[in-house]
C-alpha cells in the first residue's frame, strides 16, 4: 500500500504524520523547536535545530505508523511561513540564526520604508502592507551585519530560504534550491501577480537574485530526499505554507470558502479563486497552493498572539495549569465580568497593523480572578478574528456564510462556541483538526497520482461538530464594542494609519 508522509514544521514544534490512501491519519510524532528572545520584541530558532527536530519527528512517525519507507510514495513539507534562514552553499551552516515571523527587530527599517513611500509599491506588487512580519526585511538585516554578505550572496555563496526551502536543501543534500508559490508570496520580494521574483523589490531590499531558491508550484515533484535520512529515497512532491495548507487540508478549493487556523497566531484565509484580491482595508493578498502552475488566490488575515496568549497565562503567569483546565475556568464564569485583555505581546496585526501596540488588560477589579483572566483570554482570539471577519466582509461585500476552524485551540469547545457567538455564523470543525499536515499530504498525493482529484478530496473531509451561535445580536454587539473600546487603548496610532 502507498503512504504519504506530511512533513509540518511549526512555530513551536516539528511534526510529521502519515496518511493512507483515504486521507486517514495513522501516526503523529512532534519534537519541539527551542525559541530564543535575545532583545525585546526579538525571535530566533536554530536553523539546525530546526532540522533536526523535524528528521527525527518523521522518523517517530514512519515507526507509529508501521509502514515501511520504500511504502512512503511522497512527501508533502509544511511549514512556519516569514521566517529567514541564510546559509552557506558550500557548507550548508547558517550564517546567522533563523529570524522567526515574529520577530519585530526590523520595524525601524519598516518606518523608513514608509516615510520613503515605498510602501505603496510593496504593496501594489505583492498584496502584502509593510511590516516586520515579512521575511524581505530579514533578509536585508542578515546581509546588512554578515560580513561581505551581499557580495558572497551575489556570487552564490549564500542562500536564503524560509523554512520550506531549507528542509527541502537539507533532504536532497542541496541539490534542490526550491521553494513554493504560497511561501514565496509572503517574502514580500514576489510579484503577486506574476508569481515571479520582482526586480523592482530585489533593488528595494537590495537582495541579489542569485541568492533566492527557484519558485515551484505546490504540487510537484520538485526533489528527492535522499534515502539516508528516512531509510529510502522519496520524491517530494507537495510544498506549501501553514496556512495556505489549512486551507487545502480544510477542502477550501474554491472561491468564497474559508478557514481559520488556532494556533500560535490566528489566520483566516478567504479563498478568491483566479481573482487577484485587493484589499481596502489593509488585509493580505496572497497566493493560495497551486496545482500545475495555475494561479489561485486567498485573502488572509493575520493575528500575532492567538494560541500564544493561552501560553503566557499557562507557562508565563502559571495561573492554569493546563489547557484543559484554562477551559473549564473559562466556563464556569457567567460572563466576562467587564475584562478584555489585549494580547498585543508582539504588536497587533490585521487589519491593524501597529508593530508598537503592546498588550494591556482593561476591567480589573478586586473580583478578577485566574477564571477571569483565562475567559479573557480565550474570548480575545474571537474577537480579534472577528475583526478579520468584518474587513474581509467588507472588501469583498459579501457575508460570511460559515467559517471553518483547524489548529490545536480549535479543540477547545468554549472558544468555537464564543467564536460562532460573536461572528452570528456557524464554525465547523473538522474531525481531524491537523488540517495543515493533511493539505501538504494532499497536494503531495496529488502529484504524484495517489488521488485523482479536488472532487476526490472533498469526500475525506468529515465533521466533528457544527458550533451554532446562541447570543442575542444586542448582548453580541455590546461584548464586542466593549472588546473595540480596548483595542483603542493599545493601539499607539489611529486605525488606518
Amino acid at each position: 500500500m502507498d503512504y504519504i508522509l506530511a512533513l509540518d514544521e511549526g512555530t513551536t514544534s516539528a511534526r510529521a504524520a502519515v496518511y493512507d490512501p483515504e486521507g486517514r491519519r495513522l501516526s503523529l510524532a512532534s519534537r519541539r523547536v527551542p525559541t530564543e528572545y535575545p532583545a525585546p520584541g526579538w525571535v530566533e530558532q536554530s536553523a539546525e535545530e530546526i532540522w533536526r527536530a523535524q528528521v527525527t519527528a518523521a522518523s517517530e512517525a514512519l515507526e507509529r505508523s508501521g509502514a515501511r519507507p520504500e511504502d512512503i510514495r511522497a512527501i508533502g513539507i509544511t511549514n512556519q511561513r516569514e521566517t529567514t534562514v541564510v546559509w552557506e552553499r558550500a557548507t550548508g551552516l547558517p550564517v546567522n540564526p533563523a529570524i522567526v515571523w515574529q520577530c519585530r527587530r526590523t520595524a525601524p527599517l519598516c518606518d523608513e520604508l514608509t516615510r520613503s513611500g515605498a510602501a505603496e509599491l510593496i504593496t501594489r506588487k505583492t498584496g502584502l502592507v509593510v511590516d516586520p512580519y515579512f521575511s524581505a526585511t530579514k533578509l536585508k538585516w542578515i546581509l546588512d551585519r554578515v560580513p561581505e554578505g551581499r557580495v558572497r550572496a551575489r556570487d552564490g555563496e549564500l542562500l536564503f530560504g524560509t523554512v520550506d526551502t531549507w528542509l527541502t536543501w537539507k533532504l536532497t543534500h542541496g541539490a534542490e534550491h526550491v521553494t513554493d508559490v504560497s511561501n514565496a508570496s509572503r517574502t514580500m520580494l514576489m510579484n503577486l501577480e506574476t508569481g515571479d521574483w520582482d526586480r523592482d523589490l530585489l533593488d528595494l531590499f537590495d537582495v541579489p537574485q542569485a541568492m533566492l531558491p527557484r519558485i515551484v508550484p505546490s504540487s510537484g515533484v520538485a526533489g528527492t530526499a535522499a534515502g539516508e535520512h528516512l531509510g529510502a529515497e522519496i520524491p517530494i512532491a507537495g510544498i506549501a505554507g501553514d496556512q495556505q495548507a489549512a486551507l487545502f487540508g480544510q477542502a477550501c478549493f474554491r472561491a468564497g470558502q474559508a478557514k481559520n487556523t488556532y494556533g500560535t497566531g490566528c489566520f483566516l484565509l478567504l479563498h478568491t479563486g483566479p481573482r487577484l484580491p485587493v484589499s481596502r482595508h489593509r488585509l493580505l493578498g496572497t497566493r493560495a497552493a497551486s496545482l500545475d502552475g495555475g494561479s489561485q488566490f486567498a485573502i488572509e488575515g493575520s493575528v500575532f498572539a492567538a494560541g500564544a496568549a493561552l501560553d503566557w497565562l499557562i507557562h508565563g503567569l502559571r495561573l492554569v495549569g493546563s489547557y484543559k483546565e484554562l477551559e473549564e475556568q473559562a466556563a464556569s464564569l457567567e460572563g466576562n465580568q467587564g475584562v478584555y485583555l489585549v494580547p498585543a505581546f508582539i504588536g497587533m496585526g490585521a487589519p491593524h497593523w501597529d508593530s508598537k501596540a503592546r498588550g494591556l488588560i482593561t476591567g480589573l477589579s478586586l473580583n478578577t480572578t485566574p477564571a477571569t483572566l483565562a475567559r479573557a483570554a480565550l474570548e480575545a482570539i474571537a474577537y480579534q478574528t472577528r475583526d478579520l471577519v468584518e474587513a474581509m466582509e467588507s472588501d469583498t461585500g459579501e457575508r460570511l456564510r460559515e467559517l471553518r476552524a483547524d489548529g490545536g485551540a480549535s479543540a477547545n469547545d468554549f472558544l468555537m462556541q464564543f467564536q460562532a457567538d460573536i461572528l452570528g455564523v456557524p464554525v465547523l470543525r473538522p474531525k481531524d483538526i491537523e488540517t495543515t499536515a493533511l493539505g501538504a499530504a494532499y497536494l503531495a498525493g496529488l502529484a504524484t497520482g495517489l488521488w485523482k482529484s479536488l472532487e476526490e478530496l472533498e469526500q475525506f473531509w468529515q465533521q466533528d461538530r457544527v458550533f451554532e451561535p446562541a447570543l442575542e445580536p444586542d448582548r453580541r454587539e455590546e461584548l464586542y464594542a466593549g472588546w473595540q473600546r480596548a483595542l483603542r487603548r493599545a493601539l499607539t496610532r489611529e486605525e488606518g494609519g
